[in-house]
């Protein structure tokens, strides 16, 4: 049996936020084709405390913790060299140690590195001579380009600086993966335009339908909601821009309204524009978004900034919802969200879409969400082709039997 290991900056489980889910529903999916082990690193004690269900689909798990003053040590180390701060955020002790073992024990087929941060402990050896696919999901250096446009300084210097260093070591990794993966043909382009002779493959994101699929009728509570992670930077400033900019607009027409702002990590700049509102609910953490899904009317997306498929869309849809967005997300969701969909980007309009929405009776909101056959984008559909990239990369190479004891007796590496 093919032998993968599997690099995540954050440990696959529960799948509840957009850079779990992606790679839990790929272990699901290859978890009886492969013999898979996974180096994890872990940032809270949320996640620390979900290895042993990890470890019920990937039996070998090593989750190596990400200490937060180890992390600011090595950002600000990072400062003056050519160094992207996404690798110094993303380092724990024992992780080259971790791979040295895996190694020595049985050397991998295959490594599959999660997002260009793990990427970098895969253009180094050991692990440097085994066949690599790289799962980019969408191409962050652009959104760090798309964040300094946004911002102020000292911010948009330290962002335009990611943009270029991470930029340049995206383009070295795309070229040396066998096979380079993305969510959707808009960030294809752009990793082609990094790496032009690199291989490029779209594996898009799915949705678990069956899942999402709403229990009971439509609610004729106008509530609208929005669920993301809200310490992810493009999530806070997007709904800063909404609550400050859009809510009171809408209020002025509909204000029987309410707001709720769900997902763990809000911010206390976001909470601060929120207190003084009674309209507004902002959550933190909640057992299950679902439940939040179920109980609104529509759903919103208002980010600026917005990269790769933006999940927390589709998972609005697949519950029912019809949902306003910016360009921004439109232009990465795949063309079957786009029935349930109205595009804003001004104030404005963005709050004339809402109000419309908001107006109607429930049912055709229902209807309206309806509209978009996402069936076609189940994840056992959207993966299927990633068996095949897997095996591809593995035949890229063969492995002589002096090849293999060489990896085994590479130098450790630890980092800095």
């Amino acid at each position: 049996m093919m032998r993968v290991l599997v690099l995540t900056h954050r440990l696959p489980y529960a799948p509840n936020r957009g850079d779990r889910l992606r790679m839990y529903h790929m272990l699901q999916h290859l978890r009886t084709r492969a013999e898979l082990e996974l180096v994890s690193l872990i940032h809270d004690d949320e996640e620390a405390v979900h290895v042993e269900d990890v470890r019920a689909f990937v039996p070998r798990v090593t989750a190596l913790r990400v200490p937060p003053w180890r992390t600011r040590f090595n950002a600000a180390a990072a400062l003056i060299t050519h160094q992207p701060l996404t690798h110094a955020f993303l380092d724990a002790p024992g992780v080259w140690a971790a791979i040295q073992d895996s190694v020595e024990r049985r050397c991998p087929d295959v490594v599959f590195a999660y997002c260009s941060g793990m990427a970098k402990f895969a253009l180094q050896p050991p692990l440097d001579r085994v066949p690599l696919v790289l799962d980019f999901v969408d191409i962050d250096s652009q959104k760090w380009r798309d964040l300094a446009a946004e911002s102020r300084w000292p911010h948009s210097w330290i962002y335009r600086r990611e943009a270029a260093t991470l930029g340049a070591f995206e383009a070295r990794a795309a070229g040396h993966a066998s096979t380079a993966l993305v969510v959707n043909e808009r960030e294809a382009d752009l990793a082609r335009a990094l790496t032009p002779t690199a291989n490029i493959q779209v594996l898009s994101n799915g949705v678990d339908l069956e899942r999402l699929r709403p229990r009971g009728a439509p609610t004729a509570t106008p509530r609208v909601v929005f669920c993301g992670v809200m310490d992810y930077a493009p999530n806070d400033e997007g709904m800063q821009w909404f609550v400050r900019d859009v809510w009171p607009l809408v209020l002025e027409r509909r204000p029987d309204a309410t707001l709720s702002i769900v997902g763990p990590g809000p911010t206390q700049a976001l909470r601060n524009l929120c207190e003084a509102d009674r309209s507004i609910a902002v959550t933190g953490r909640v057992p299950d978004v679902r439940d939040w899904l179920w109980e609104s009317a529509v759903g919103i997306a208002p980010l600026r900034v917005a990269r790769g498929v933006q999940n927390k869309a589709l998972e609005a849809i697949a519950a029912g919802l019809p949902i306003v967005i910016t360009e921004a997300v439109a232009g990465g969701l795949p063309p079957e969200a786009a029935p349930a969909c109205r595009v804003a980007n001004t104030p404005e309009r963005f709050a004339e879409q809402l109000v419309d929405l908001l107006r109607r009776p429930p049912a055709d909101r229902r209807a309206i969400a309806a509209g978009a056959d996402l069936s076609a984008l189940q994840w056992s559909r959207t993966l299927d082709t990633l068996w095949p990239i897997l095996e591809r990369s593995a035949a890229s190479i063969r492995r002589d039997s002096a090849i293999e004891p060489a990896l085994a007796k590479a130098p450790r590496w630890e980092s800095v």
